[in-house]
């Protein structure tokens, strides 16, 4: 791994791709969205602080565990002058998470638990399927393999792009 001497305060887009192991276009990307933030040279290449590396960190933790970027993006919003994010907002962020990962948990493991039952019978039926319709909420208004959205007027999506009533 590349090694950056203390005196550089700033890193190229390169070094902190090296660095954190993110792509340099995920980088791009991130500071698209606002999670980062670099400065531009007179040659408009793009500067990172040192202290990006952690942010970088925090974020590739995050997604790591399925925390979506936009709730990312509101945690790193919430510290003072968007500064760098310590171990302490880690665990403060981390815990405030754990309840919305406990329930994508309990849905997964619902998902897993009736997966046997749905290749089992290879209907995927709204008016059965655990997977495509759990606790049939789909049941009373129609049955079949596929759940068709319904547009403004009551008509089936896929018949008002034929023109049918």
């Amino acid at each position: 791994m590349q090694r950056i001497p203390e005196k550089i305060h700033e890193l190229t887009v390169g070094q902190l791709a090296a660095r954190s192991g993110a792509a340099v276009s995920a980088l791009h990307f991130y500071e698209a969205k606002g999670l980062i933030s670099s400065r531009r040279t007179p040659g408009n290449q793009r500067r990172y602080s040192r202290d990006t590396l952690r942010r970088v960190a925090f974020i590739r933790a995050a997604q790591r565990v399925g925390i979506p970027l936009a709730t990312i993006r509101e945690a790193l919003a919430e510290l003072p002058e968007e500064r760098t994010p310590t171990r302490d907002d880690w665990a403060r962020l981390s815990e405030a998470w754990r309840s919305e990962l406990d329930e994508r948990i309990r849905q997964l493991n619902r998902l897993r638990d009736h997966l046997t039952d749905c290749i089992g019978c290879g209907c995927l039926s709204l008016e059965a399927c655990v997977l495509s319709n759990p606790d049939d909420i789909f049941g009373e208004r129609r049955a079949g393999s596929r759940l068709m959205t319904e547009n403004g007027t009551g008509r089936r999506h896929e018949d008002s792009r034929r023109g049918a009533d």
